[in-house]
């Protein structure tokens, strides 16, 4: 008998554990089977209409794709980054078409909603499928069913299928640019911050913004610096422009921030050595080195093992201001001049200063605003004796007199690069 004997007790046990490991095992393994591709159809050509839009619905209006990239890392699959409604998509699948055999394949996805969605309705989400074997698929449409008419749904490139050599050190992702934008003084010297510090491109994600910074981005992507993504996420959902949810009727925070920075992580992750996720009002400000490259190199001999380096926020209120470097002709333009800001908010007590990041992009699998939520690496937190996150806003402590806050002067150590570049863009620009 396979559960008797003596002790039937024990026997017993071990026939329970026994039973269900077996179905256990039985159980994962139909699971996998019924993730793995499938042929629907033989002898046709590659249909459906390739869309190049940023969003683009699914027929449902609860699935939102983004983009489609390429990730061999696990194993052989397609990473959709997109926007999904957390409780109403259930299953979603992925059709590829492979043009050496002239066959159709169905995947059934897995869907992975972040779990950073702060109380949203609607989240970012990565809809993962196995690619067929002995196909390297250059497209892949998304639908609700493993069955319908392939000539109806959008088609994505896959993208991050080819290796590529290095074409930047770093990349700047910023999101998402909303709210007709107009602060063009401070981007533009962050801008020319960034490219002194060492960047060679810059991602905006653009909602909307001044006619004014319309001509300053165009200059800036005329000389190949900006790379703009159109990000017209108000068009499909209700955004917000708090990061909490709030029981408004809004569906997604902060204008889909966090579903712009993954695709940003992935955009590049072929092309960047790191990539910096922050915002434009945002600098990281080396304080022991020259550059971020040489500061990268520091930071990496120390922490071999580290992908993910994450920098204290300081913030340096736009309210008080010195009269040092007070140029008449910047007088103009609109927005603020982070020269005449060197005064910091003092830490508040038991409130952590968040952080914004410098990261290895090929080490990263998903990411929140302050800190990743997957890595293939460690992370660490950057002492603020080698660098700090400038940020020139409104400030948090406006109670604080100005004897309180700390002077730091760290950023005129550019001034002469960062007020020659800044006058060469405003002539070109604005002035």
């Amino acid at each position: 008998m396979l559960c008797g004997g003596k002790k039937p007790y024990f026997a017993v046990a071990v026939c329970i554990v026994t039973l269900t490991s077996m179905v256990t095992l039985s159980y994962l393994r139909l699971q996998r089977l019924s993730y793995l591709p499938k042929i629907i159809q033989e002898g046709s050509r590659c249909r459906g209409r390739i869309t190049y839009s940023t969003i683009t619905p699914l027929k449902d209006n609860r699935t939102f794709i983004i983009s489609a990239y390429f990730d061999n890392r696990e194993s052989k699959v397609t990473r959709v980054i997109g926007i999904v409604h957390h409780a109403e998509v259930k299953e979603l699948y992925c059709w590829f078409c492979c043009q050496d055999d002239r066959k159709m394949y169905v995947s059934k996805a897995t869907i992975d909603v972040h779990s950073d969605r702060f109380g949203f309705p609607y989240g970012a989400a990565d809809i993962i499928c196995l690619e067929p074997e002995g196909c390297d698929p250059t497209h892949v449409s998304v639908h609700q069913s493993p069955h319908g008419n392939i000539d109806q749904l959008p088609r994505f490139e896959i993208k991050n299928r080819k290796t590529e050599t290095f074409s930047a050190d770093f990349t700047v992702c910023i999101s998402t640019m909303f709210g007709n934008y107009n602060n063009v003084l401070q981007f533009i010297q962050s801008m020319e911050m960034y490219k002194i510090l060492g960047v060679q491109k810059v991602v905006i994600y653009k909602n909307n913004c001044s006619h004014l910074m319309e001509k300053v981005l165009k200059f800036y992507v005329e000389e190949g610096t900006v790379e703009i993504i159109p990000w017209p996420i108000n068009s499909h959902l209700k955004v917000s422009s708090k990061w909490l949810f709030m029981q408004d009727g809004t569906h997604i925070g902060y204008y889909g921030q966090i579903t712009a920075l993954n695709d940003c992580i992935y955009r590049n992750m072929r092309r960047s050595r790191f990539v910096l996720l922050n915002d434009a009002d945002e600098i990281i400000l080396p304080l022991k080195h020259s550059d971020w490259k040489t500061m990268m190199s520091s930071l990496q001999q120390q922490h071999p093992r580290a992908g993910v380096f994450l920098f204290e926020n300081h913030i340096f209120p736009e309210t008080v201001s010195t009269h040092m470097f007070n140029i008449s002709s910047w007088n103009t333009v609109p927005g603020v001049n982070i020269l005449q800001h060197v005064h910091r908010e003092p830490d508040r007590q038991d409130v952590i200063n968040p952080r914004k990041m410098i990261i290895d992009p090929r080490k990263v699998i998903q990411t929140s605003v302050h800190s990743v939520l997957r890595a293939y690496a460690d992370s660490v937190y950057v002492p603020m004796d080698v660098a700090l996150i400038y940020h020139c806003r409104v400030p948090l402590q406006g109670h604080l007199p100005r004897e309180a806050l700390i002077r730091d002067t760290t950023l005129w150590r550019y001034n002469s690069s960062l007020i020659t570049n800044v006058n060469k863009v405003l002539y070109q620009t604005v002035l």
